[in-house]
């Protein structure tokens, strides 16, 4: 729980807009349950940190965040109240930042290395957090909620939300007149372009939002689809939501013919992508039902409009970086850090004293792992028919001794025997001693996911052995119970994933 006043300070608690918990104590003085935790630390750090001596500094927490998100859904991947392993970092100067920033996104590559997860960092909006720099790591999977594109010709990589795009330049055309024509029916780019014979990258798409500001008319070339988070970056709002048919008509537009030929600017934020600005002879909306325009020319027929690269990033757009075809594939975020710079230092006057005795703001960065989110990933990619199949780095436990027959004491007692010796060992162990059936004891072993399975039956013991099996592989070894069977053991675990 946190209070207003620390919010207010830093400039969020009027944007952060609706995903944040506010209420009021009976005192009515306003508190948040807190959906990120910079302006608590941030707080902190500005009480006891004085010089330069005291710097790079790092705090590090595992503590609950709340958001009220709009679709919770995904079980632990996109819930309300959530467990996040946080650290801030404090340094006073860009160069000390980027060093701290630099250790934490490798320990975060180290990290979801050993989770067994195949992952991408990749370049991300920094969103509510600010700042001007952030990688996500991404977990690779069908299942996840982001897409990302990234170039197989260079390392590039990023959250279609980020991926940015230098403008496209159309081939020179000779001006046409502007003409005015009638589309019956036709309320989709496809039908438009069908209709009038015309390739879709000589039209134009536009998309209607509302938002604290009022309505915003967004514009990209046919064949290319609206970015949201660079529209919201491009104007300043705090969010957007698609727009009821009421607002179009009160802008002078309707849903299906809105073009940025005619508008009334007052009445909305028209946004154009900088693509659509080179373009020649094209087809956009003429604002009235079953009517658009033909051989319209940007530089001298549209409204004044905010220009930017507000297009959403898809697979075979070129690679920013070296022109190559970007792939695209989905992923679950599971951890993010930022480049924070001073962004709450300065308004929250956190500062220090340099070598000179001079007050300066400290350098902040900010980072995280979703601790629920990153075990749903490991799921999500190591999984079979029979249930989970856990990396041993975050296995509940690395193995399960079963006995098969709990009512045979030499079993029972070989099977604690070997419980206990790989629990001295500091291997981390469960025994299951219930009174089930094998078969039960198996599945219930699959499902939960034991890296290594090791069975103790009256019939192996009868030949001195017992059964090691890896539920990544499906491997079984006998081990000799007379032999050192602690290290061979060890080493198959030592082999598993």
């Amino acid at each position: 729980m946190q209070p207003a006043e620390i919010w207010q300070e830093s400039g969020r608690w009027s944007v952060y807009g609706q995903e944040m918990c506010r209420f009021k104590d009976r005192h009515g003085r306003e508190f948040c349950l807190g959906p990120t935790h910079e302006e608590l630390v941030t707080s902190l750090v500005r009480a006891e940190v004085r010089s330069y001596r005291q710097m790079p500094l790092n705090l590090y927490q595992i503590q609950s965040k709340f958001r009220d998100e709009r679709r919770p859904r995904f079980g632990l991947m996109r819930s309300r109240e959530f467990i996040m392993k946080d650290d801030y970092s404090f340094d006073v100067d860009e160069a000390g930042l980027d060093v701290s920033y630099k250790k934490m996104y490798d320990a975060y590559t180290n990290i979801f290395t050993r989770c067994g997860l195949n992952f991408r960092p990749v370049e991300a909006d920094s969103g509510a957090i600010g700042g001007s720099g952030s990688h996500e790591f991404m977990a690779i999977a069908d299942s996840g909620e982001a897409e990302i594109v990234y170039c197989n010709d260079c390392h590039y990589a990023a959250n279609v939300e980020k991926a940015e795009f230098a403008p496209i330049v159309a081939p020179e055309e000779e001006a046409k007149a502007k003409e005015e024509v009638n589309t019956p029916d036709c309320k989709t780019i496809e039908d438009v372009c069908k209709f009038l014979h015309l390739p879709v990258d000589h039209s134009v798409k536009a998309v209607a939002y509302t938002s604290d500001k009022g309505l915003i008319l967004c514009f990209v070339r046919g064949d290319h689809d609206v970015n949201e988070i660079k529209v919201i970056n491009a104007t300043g709002v705090t969010e957007v939501d698609m727009a009821p048919a009421e607002m179009l008509a009160a802008a002078g537009t309707v849903g299906g013919f809105m073009g940025p030929v005619g508008l009334e600017p007052k009445k909305a934020i028209v946004v154009i992508d900088s693509t659509v600005m080179n373009m020649h002879n094209i087809c956009c909306g003429a604002n009235k039902v079953d009517t658009h325009y033909i051989n319209v020319n940007p530089k001298t027929d549209f409204v004044s409009a905010i220009v930017a690269d507000i297009r959403l990033a898809k697979a075979g757009d070129p690679c920013p970086r070296c022109g190559g075809k970007l792939s695209a594939a989905r992923g679950i975020e599971v951890g993010q850090v930022f480049k924070l710079f001073t962004k709450y230092s300065e308004p929250m006057k956190a500062t220090y004293l340099d070598i000179n005795g001079q007050e300066q703001p400290i350098y902040m960065g900010s980072y995280g792992i979703g601790v629920g989110r990153t075990m749903a990933a490991v799921i999500e990619q190591h999984n079979d028919k029979d249930g989970i199949i856990w990396p041993k780095a975050v296995a509940p436990y690395q193995i399960i001794v079963l006995p098969v027959n709990t009512k045979d004491e030499a079993s029972n007692a070989k099977a604690e025997e070997i419980y206990n010796k790989l629990t001295a060992e500091g291997i981390e162990t469960v025994i299951d001693d219930r009174d089930e059936r094998a078969g039960v004891k198996f599945k219930d072993a699959d499902l939960i996911g034991y890296p290594l399975r090791v069975v103790v039956g009256p019939k192996t013991l009868a030949k001195s052995q017992i059964e090691v099996k890896t539920r990544a592989t499906g491997e079984v070894v006998m081990v000799d119970v007379n032999g050192d069977y602690l290290t061979e053991i060890k080493n198959l675990l030592a082999k598993t994933l």
